[in-house]
């Protein structure tokens, strides 16, 4: 008799944690590796006392996870910053909406050949991204650095702010050649350019050590367009599951998560 009982507790609790797991809310969400999908895997204990079982796709490029949100393969993203999401909107005719703002991250100026931009010769090669957006923060990079002058302002304050292309640079005294590659292949390249403009995600993989770059810029203090936010569809923008990570990316444990994890390398942005 107590083993007929002892069958059925088992059985009733194993029937239990099965319903239990299927009852769980799924959230597909893509990322970058560093430090956005370290971000997401430090909130997916949090967000599952609350019933959301977040499942992190991680993506080597900029692309494919505004695409596969757009086709619905993903729920949301975290991964870009306003000027590069309106920009994404307008090139495709896609209408994807931001969320809350996370983290902000550098963008680095970075050389394995030199120490300083006045170490840069006469015809010296730079290398910035070759998409508009990052391409254009890459430009008022070296601009900040007094290398080259472009036309338009110097400090975006406004996520719809145009960003320069190489046909606005109106001084260029060292002669550089300044050339447009994949974000993801600019720390590879770093051995092929003197001086190389690089997103932050892609230091932080790299293992690139920011504390020898040249500079590390943020962007300015207050409203800041740089912020990086969690990203979804019209949709879905009021689904009570991307409610639920939106709270626990913009917490209190985040924000000391960020502190202590990145050490200033990265700050929250909320």
């Amino acid at each position: 008799m107590n083993i007929l009982k002892s069958l059925t507790l088992a059985a009733t609790l194993a029937l239990g944690l099965s319903q239990s797991a299927q009852s769980a809310e799924k959230l597909v969400v893509g990322a970058t590796a560093i430090p956005h999908a370290e971000i997401l895997e430090f909130v997916k204990p949090i967000v599952a006392k609350e019933g959301l079982d977040l499942d992190i796709r991680v993506f080597t490029d900029y692309i494919q996870p505004n695409a596969q949100l757009v086709s619905g393969e993903l729920d949301a993203n975290y991964y870009q910053y306003r000027p590069f999401l309106n920009d994404y909107n307008k090139q495709r005719g896609t209408n994807l909406v931001p969320i809350v703002p996370v983290h902000i991250e550098p963008f680095v100026a970075y050389s394995t050949k030199i120490t300083s931009v006045d170490q840069l010769a006469e015809g010296a090669t730079v290398a910035i991204p070759n998409d508009p957006v990052n391409g254009g923060r890459g430009l008022l990079l070296l601009q900040k650095l007094g290398l080259i002058k472009v036309k338009g302002k110097d400090v975006l304050t406004s996520p719809d702010d145009t960003l320069p292309t190489i046909k606005d640079v109106v001084e260029n005294p060292k002669n550089l050649k300044i050339v447009e590659l994949e974000s993801a292949m600019l720390p590879r390249a770093l051995s092929e350019v003197d001086l190389g403009a690089l997103n932050g995600n892609y230091v932080f993989e790299a293992k690139l050590d920011i504390s020898k770059a040249i500079l590390a810029d943020r962007g300015q203090d207050g409203y800041n367009v740089w912020s990086e936010y969690l990203v979804t569809r019209p949709e879905t923008k009021d689904d009570p599951r991307v409610k639920i990570l939106a709270k626990a990316l913009n917490s209190d444990e985040m924000r000391k998560f960020i502190e202590e994890h990145y050490k200033g390398q990265i700050v929250a942005a909320f």
